[in-house]
């Protein structure tokens, strides 16, 4: 194995350990501290792990964790209700509305009734815009953890070639704009990529962001290349087991990459932690236009 590893449990450790030291200035300094609410509508499993997770760092971290359990059958009516009640709470600085929604209701329609200010997701159209124009705002958490890794391991990343493999408004496009204001010539690639595998091969800095199990080969990978695999895919594994594998084929691309995050402890912890420090900004914004 060639390539560096990139351990993003100590990385996100480090973020999470900055978060908790500026939270204890901020309850020294204003007699209370940030507050992150999170709702989640419905019993999937997963997403109950991933709200428990992010109470439990919020916790940690020294911040106010609120969260809100619904019903699979809440209304859409009750939901924006809540979220409006929440963008009026000053204890609030953050609001995550856990996804995927059940099917009745609106996921748009939901994210974007959450106040920009609190949109620590940076889902908003208004925090999109503003990324996408290069004006200050909440940036999605995990395209904004794959970004600080970047910077941390490759230092100044202009001129660097950037593929980034996927387009969704919550990862893929993101991304792209991040690196795009890093002054990286970026490229989106999708399905419908013609020579999806020559494309990938041009790429300084290569994030697989599709869904897709090991879908990118070691030969999709340019020798020395910065990979960074966003994918979280649950395979069949031994004795009737499950495992988790990211969008990367890890064994052959790290053979070949200069660095690579692994699936799982690679993207994973740094969406948690750049959640509480989107939550640390938002409190700092609020205190500004108090």
């Amino acid at each position: 194995m060639a390539a560096k590893i990139i351990d993003g449990r100590v990385f996100a450790a480090g973020i999470l350990a900055e978060v908790t030291a500026e939270v204890s200035a901020i309850r020294a300094a204003r007699g209370r501290v940030p507050g992150l609410a999170v709702v989640l509508v419905g019993e999937d499993p997963a997403s109950q792990v991933y709200v428990r997770n992010k109470a439990r760092t919020t916790k940690e971290s020294g911040m106010e964790s609120f969260e809100y359990r619904l019903d699979v059958g809440t209304s859409e009516a009750a939901l924006l209700s809540l979220i409006a009640e929440l963008n009026d709470d000053p204890r609030v600085d953050g609001i995550l509305v856990q996804l995927p929604l059940p099917k009745h209701i609106d996921s748009a329609r939901v994210l974007d009734a959450i106040s920009p200010d609190k949109d620590v997701d940076g889902f908003h159209v208004l925090n999109a815009g503003r990324l996408a124009t290069g004006l200050p705002g909440l940036v999605p958490c995990t395209p904004l953890g794959c970004l600080l890794m970047l910077k941390h391991e490759l230092g100044d990343l202009s001129g660097l070639r950037a593929v980034v493999l996927g387009r969704s408004n919550i990862v893929g496009k993101p991304m792209a704009a991040l690196l795009l204001a890093e002054s990286c010539t970026v490229t989106i690639a999708h399905s419908r990529t013609r020579d999806l595998e020559a494309v990938c091969r041009e790429a300084d800095i290569l994030v697989a962001a599709v869904g897709r199990p090991e879908m990118v080969r070691g030969s999709w990978v340019k020798p020395g290349a910065t990979v960074i695999d966003v994918g979280i895919n649950r395979v069949p594994g031994d004795a009737g087991k499950t495992k988790l594998v990211g969008d990367v084929a890890f064994a052959e691309a790290a053979d070949v990459a200069g660095r690579i995050t692994p699936v799982p402890g690679g993207v994973g912890p740094m969406t948690i932690a750049c959640l509480l420090r989107n939550t640390l900004a938002a409190a700092k914004l609020a205190k500004i236009k108090a």
